[in-house]
């Protein structure tokens, strides 16, 4: 009977051991298993996808999210114990966050606690008017539209420039953003730039220029970003124009006709336009437009104000992008002759 007893307990006592060490033996895998979670990318693929996680969400949300997407088959608990080791599980920021392919979950969460939040971009482009820059905002799904039942009036107010007229009033450059932003924010800073701009370049520009103030600068530059896109040109025919002024001559700048026709421009203009008695018909109307008629950028800016010397007082579109100069009517003539009517003569 002893004996017996002596063998029953030998037996459990190997067969505790084989249970600890079976315990042992799924703590280490687990453990194993547990680190190749942490080291391995997530599911993305080979283009960047983008997490959206909102103000209140929990880890086990937003794994539950990324477990939704394919993006991560671990458990919650390897989540857990990831964010723990990390010191982040109470402290991951709501927000769009960019899953890049190759980002491991260690580094999504570090992303998360830091509130690296995805940067996007928008561009004003040089020469946009203001209705198009409103149009191509309105466009922007990642953006949060506040402006879209505002009057142009209701948005410079907004943006803390009550009374101003909006057009020209917003420096092209590209702005980044996050999610969630609203389009008054790009519009308030993109006319804090414009401001500082002009504070900054208009000290500098060249002397007895026919301009008395920066936005007189602005309105001509204006008409420059319009009349051309090469950079070769802008004091050239900046320079054009302030003889123009200077001598007390109609600008008779097209762009300017086109403005002030409105969405009644229809790709050309016609006699009957330049006979329109609006005030942006410099065919008709001495002096500068009433305001700027786009959003020029700093090189339109810059060659306002420092504008090429010269004697030419014409130009006209050779129709591969750039002008030729006439500093006579008649010389002027034949180039319209030959360039816009195609009838060159030797």
């Amino acid at each position: 009977m002893g004996r017996k007893k002596r063998k029953g307990r030998a037996a459990w006592r190997i067969l505790g051991w084989l249970v600890l060490l079976a315990m042992l033996a799924a703590l280490v895998a687990g453990w194993y298993d547990f680190e190749r979670f942490s080291r391995t990318p997530l599911t993305v693929g080979p283009q960047r996808q983008t997490l959206d996680v909102e103000r209140g969400s929990s880890l086990r949300g937003i794994v539950a999210q990324l477990r939704s997407r394919n993006l991560t088959r671990a458990p919650s608990l390897y989540w857990r114990v990831l964010a723990e080791r990390m010191r982040v599980a109470d402290r991951l920021h709501a927000g769009e966050y960019a899953l890049d392919p190759g980002v491991t979950p260690g580094q999504l969460l570090d992303a998360m606690a830091a509130g690296r939040v995805l940067q996007r971009d928008f561009t004003i482009v040089d020469g946009w008017t203001f209705r198009q820059l409103r149009e191509a905002l309105a466009k922007v799904p990642t953006l949060r539209h506040d402006d879209a039942a505002l009057d142009d009036a209701e948005i410079m107010r907004r943006i803390g420039a009550p009374g101003e007229k909006p057009e020209g009033r917003f420096l092209p450059e590209t702005y980044a953003y996050v999610k969630g932003d609203g389009d008054l924010d790009i519009l308030k800073r993109a006319h804090q730039a414009m401001v500082r701009a002009l504070a900054e370049l208009w000290p500098g520009r060249d002397k007895n220029l026919p301009l008395a103030t920066p936005y007189e600068a602005l309105i001509l530059a204006s008409i420059v970003e319009k009349e051309t896109g090469r950079a070769d040109e802008r004091p050239r025919i900046a320079g054009v124009f302030v003889r123009r002024l200077e001598n007390h001559m109609l600008l008779q700048t097209d762009p300017a006709v086109i403005y002030g026709m409105g969405e009644a421009y229809a790709g050309n203009i016609r006699r009957s336009d330049l006979l329109a008695d609006t005030p942006y018909n410099t065919y008709l109307h001495a002096g500068l437009p009433p305001t700027p008629i786009a959003l020029p950028g700093r090189p339109a800016i810059q060659a306002a104000l420092h504008p090429a010397p010269g004697k030419a007082l014409y130009f006209v579109a050779r129709g591969d992008g750039s002008h030729v100069f006439a500093s006579s009517l008649a010389e002027h003539n034949r180039n319209v002759a030959c360039y816009q009517l195609k009838r060159c003569h030797d």
